[in-house]
């Protein structure tokens, strides 16, 4: 494709990206008790006051991100913005009367703060991490970087040497699982804490980052035809509908983070692996020939799954989707998987965005009709649309550079 296609399409996720981050920027805020508003229906309207400690983090990240690597985004508005939110996650989202020592954050808090849910798992926290260590960035405040990397150690054991601080009870019929979602999660977060920050902190997460690629391999099953979203603990099939679930987005994505580590290393192998297993199958099994668009979730037998969601089309798989394409055909040339990224293009692009009232819809029917009118929730922030918008800003300006 041409040098003019590149082009439009770096204008046209230029101007989305503007335009969603204003969206945010004018609807989310709370100016009386700090944080973020997520819950904002159509037309911004705020119709739940509850805050997510997931979005609360993720949306101080994106803040942070684009404040610190994209010149128009270097503004004093996103800067104070971001400060406001890393104070309310400071303030307020570690609960350590919750039983799990002092790192154990809520997943839901009130509007002023006081926790009303906490999970089992380990996502609060990590989006704390981000949150933390790309503010300490743009603030130069070494307490910062220094609570991210404390609450790194104590995810780091949770996850390999003692989970029971999460406070799972260990139930004898519950067979130890490696769900995809944890060695992606850290392996993000070691390319956070990592990036810029000198020969020996990259030491201290080498082991940690070649262990989750590892484990993030071992989703590869069925003689290398399918990606499976749970196996076992030692990388074998597990029985069941949580043995067959495939969730095309996120493989996807685990995709583009296997590219990010194979291009550091310079490790041929592990590119050509990201791009056939992770990307393009995904893609072949997930891609719904019918109405376009990826589905949810898929059997990897074909029975039917089991999640009422399974054959919506969702924001983040396509977000997810465009990240994998373009970067693999950053790296490779492979004309092919830019006419993949073209398609995704298209599909997203006429069925996402709402042209009227700013952002995205979140949710379609398999058909591609808005299901769900909102445009934050409690899973949809100011997060996987931006994140997809400025990386491929960034990838088509890339590209564009190395044509000229």
């Amino acid at each position: 494709m041409s040098s003019v296609m590149l082009k439009e399409w770096r204008e046209r996720i230029r101007t989305e990206l503007d335009s969603v981050v204003d969206f945010w920027l004018k609807y989310s805020h709370d100016p009386v008790h700090g944080g973020f508003f997520t819950c904002l229906g159509k037309d911004g309207t705020v119709y739940d006051e509850l805050k997510y400690v997931w979005l609360q983090g993720r949306q101080v990240w994106m803040y942070c991100r684009l404040y610190r690597t994209m010149d128009r985004f270097h503004r004093p508005d996103i800067l104070e913005a971001a400060k406001a939110g890393g104070s309310f996650l400071r303030k307020f989202a570690r609960v350590p009367g919750s039983g799990s020592g002092p790192w154990k954050c809520a997943f839901c808090l009130t509007r002023d703060g006081r926790a009303v849910k906490i999970q089992r798992t380990i996502f609060s926290e990590c989006f704390y991490i981000m949150a933390m260590d790309e503010l300490s960035r743009v603030t130069g405040d070494k307490d910062m970087q220094l609570e991210a990397e404390q609450m790194m150690e104590q995810l780091i054991f949770w996850v390999r040497e003692d989970s029971s601080g999460l406070g799972r009870p260990q139930l004898p019929g519950d067979i130890p699982t490696n769900s995809m979602a944890v060695p992606m999660m850290l392996l993000c977060l070691v390319q956070q804490l990592t990036e810029g920050r000198g020969q020996e902190v990259v030491q201290k997460y080498r082991e940690l980052g070649s262990w989750c690629v590892k484990q993030i391999l071992q989703h590869i099953q069925r003689d290398g035809t399918a990606i499976l979203e749970n196996v076992s603990v030692e990388g074998a099939e597990l029985p069941g509908c949580q043995g067959r679930m495939q969730n095309p987005g996120h493989a996807l994505e685990a995709g583009w983070f296997l590219l990010q580590v194979s291009a550091e290393r310079g490790d041929g192998e592990l590119q050509q692996t990201a791009i056939n297993k992770f990307v393009e199958l995904p893609y072949q099994y997930g891609w719904d020939k019918e109405h376009g668009g990826l589905l949810y979730f898929l059997d990897v037998d074909g029975h039917c799954p089991t999640q009422l969601e399974w054959s919506m089309k969702l924001w983040w798989p396509h977000c997810e989707a465009l990240i994998a394409f373009l970067m693999a055909y950053k790296q490779t040339k492979r004309p092919e998987l830019l006419q993949r990224f073209s398609q995704v293009y298209e599909y997203t692009f006429s069925h996402f965005p709402d042209p009227d009232g700013g952002e995205w819809f979140g949710y379609l029917t398999r058909e591609g009709k808005v299901a769900l009118d909102f445009k934050g929730g409690p899973f949809k922030g100011l997060f996987h649309v931006p994140r997809c918008l400025y990386m491929c800003e960034r990838l088509l300006d890339e590209l564009l550079a190395n044509d000229d």
